[in-house]
């Protein structure tokens, strides 16, 4: 999904190309809808850490392109390697608390709850990073936190704990957001992808492989021709959308781009009635709904800030 990006900080010396960066942000927004409704219909038949190796093979695969391009290990190496190990773990660790939710949730119920991903970033933004947060963002964060609450409805009778997942995989991907800006520029980010590649496919090579020896829950079955091709195609159609998302947040600012994100609830909706007969009951479109409200009030604000900023600089 979008708040997959690997792109954080992508925001360089550029020339604004608004309109050019949403269309890329919208293209990748629907690759990353198709590659979650493709990854929950493969996890009908084969285990969640299958599906997560056959994706990182191709995530890897794609990522060694700029080193063999270059033809040099220059790449390889990073100036913060116990950062990079991090941000891998918690992606893999995000990647597959996502699979795993995509087994027993509909696609729009897993896709809005990963959308709190921002209030954890403002959560581990004020320990690991020292940032300041105002009354207004916290507000947000909690209004975004009620969203999530609203669809999950732990208590009811309708809660089911595997709707924890989603929650627990915006947690782990609001930290590799967090290392991310921790990092800065250390390493370039075509670094960055290569370590969270690297670290995520042997991390699950190593689940794999105690599957394969002991059985438990990193199982694996022999799959067929087909659900080989499917497992790399998550993999390719996943990574092109983190490139488009590259492209995207160079063309324009996260300001003018965040509120499109949102635009993946939609997709969501729309792939799991037509893949999955599913339609969201009216919870989940209304938490949905505040956990959106909440996120573009972060931005409106993220906007404020930005402009303030501007003023003190050129005043100084």
């Amino acid at each position: 999904m979008a708040g997959r990006s690997e792109v954080e900080g992508a925001e360089g010396a550029r020339r604004d190309e608004p309109m050019r960066g949403i269309r890329l942000l919208l293209a990748s927004i629907s690759l990353f809808s198709v590659s979650d409704a493709l990854a929950k219909r493969l996890a009908e038949t084969l285990p969640v850490v299958e599906i997560a190796w056959l994706r990182y093979l191709a995530f890897v695969a794609l990522a060694l392109l700029p080193l063999m391009r270059r033809s040099g290990s220059s790449l390889l190496r990073s100036r913060a390697p116990g950062l990079q190990m991090l941000r891998g773990f918690s992606v893999v660790g995000s990647a597959l608390m996502f699979i795993s939710a995509l087994q027993h949730l509909p696609l729009a119920e897993a896709t809005a709850i990963n959308f709190v991903s921002p209030a954890f970033v403002t959560l581990l933004s004020v320990p690991v990073l020292g940032e300041r947060v105002g009354w207004r963002r916290w507000t947000a964060l909690a209004v975004g936190m009620v969203g999530m609450l609203i669809i999950v409805r732990p208590g009811s009778d309708v809660f089911s704990p595997a709707a924890l997942l989603p929650v627990f995989s915006s947690a782990a991907w609001a930290c590799a957001v967090v290392v991310t800006r921790r990092m800065g520029m250390t390493d370039p980010p075509a670094t960055t992808l290569l370590w969270t590649a690297g670290v995520g496919f042997v991390v699950l090579t190593i689940l794999m492989a105690t599957g394969i020896l002991f059985g438990g829950p990193g199982r694996v079955i022999q799959p067929d021709a087909g659900q080989v091709g499917l497992g790399l195609l998550i993999g390719v159609v996943s990574s092109v959308a983190q490139y488009l998302v590259v492209l995207a947040y160079r063309a324009a600012p996260a300001s003018v781009l965040a509120p499109f994100s949102y635009v993946q609830l939609l997709f969501s909706g729309l792939l799991g009635f037509i893949m999955f007969g599913t339609v969201p009951d009216r919870w989940t479109v209304l938490g949905a709904c505040v956990i959106a409200a909440s996120g573009l009030y972060t931005v409106h604000r993220e906007r404020v800030r930005a402009r303030e900023r501007a003023r003190a600089l050129r005043t100084a």
